[in-house]
């Protein structure tokens, strides 16, 4: 088994036990994988592609269900759609493709979405998601139709609907991917001034080096080592 740091139970947020995949008719995604986060860690996660590092973050939001094996997060077992959505309350996905997180006409109204959900008025919705959009310098984007951001500005916009919900966990799937340098070193930015953990899928060694402690690799659905993130040189 693989894990994170020997944390104590109260600081363990999520714990992955010896968790088994497959889709139907394919071969085992997860095998027998084990995985710890401790509160404030900073993990990154890399593997080649179709080694289950997408699959093993859709497990954790809960949305496929392991054929074998435990989910805990943040203390509680994970054995009904009811649990993983108190669960996802505390946890926030950014998706790997933009696309699949933005669904609203404005830029503001995606980013107000999840906050009206949680009981917010209007006012305060839209109070909070200008604070945020205004923290990842997207000031005046409140109004931009969202299909017609550039990727970086989606990624961005991605980012912001999830941070605006003060999560405990951050998830990212690959969050670089197909971003301009500049785009990277905001992302780059706002995870360095996180008081919060998180884990990170990624191929780009040196986003991973300057936004993560220790990374972890993946292959044949198990997470076979890890290393510290500061042996990777940064450019």
């Amino acid at each position: 088994m693989v894990e994170s740091v020997d944390a104590t139970p109260g600081d363990c947020l999520i714990d992955i036990d010896n968790i088994c995949f497959a889709y139907p008719d394919s071969k085992m995604v997860l095998d027998h994988l084990s995985f710890k986060l401790g509160r404030g860690e900073r993990l990154g996660l890399v593997g080649p592609n179709g080694s289950g590092k997408s699959t093993f973050m859709h497990l954790l939001m809960g949305l496929v269900t392991p054929d074998a094996g435990s989910i805990r997060l943040f203390g509680q077992s994970m054995n009904s759609e009811k649990d993983f959505k108190q669960a996802r309350r505390r946890l926030g996905f950014v998706f790997q493709n933009a696309d699949d997180q933005l669904f609203s006409p404005t830029v503001i109204e995606d980013v107000a979405f999840g906050l009206l959900n949680m009981g917010k008025s209007p006012e305060e919705a839209v109070e909070l998601s200008r604070n945020m959009l205004k923290a990842l310098h997207l000031d005046g984007f409140e109004d931009r139709i969202t299909f017609k951001l550039s990727g970086g500005e989606k990624k961005l916009v991605s980012l912001a609907t999830v941070l605006v919900m003060e999560p405990e966990v951050l998830l990212l799937d690959e969050p670089t991917t197909g971003l301009d340098e500049q785009t990277v070193a905001r992302i780059v930015e706002v995870l360095s001034g996180l008081d919060i953990g998180y884990v990170v899928v990624s191929h780009e060694f040196d986003f991973l080096s300057r936004t993560t402690n220790d990374i972890f690799c993946m292959e044949n659905g198990r997470i076979d080592f890890k290393c510290r993130a500061d042996q990777f040189c940064r450019t």
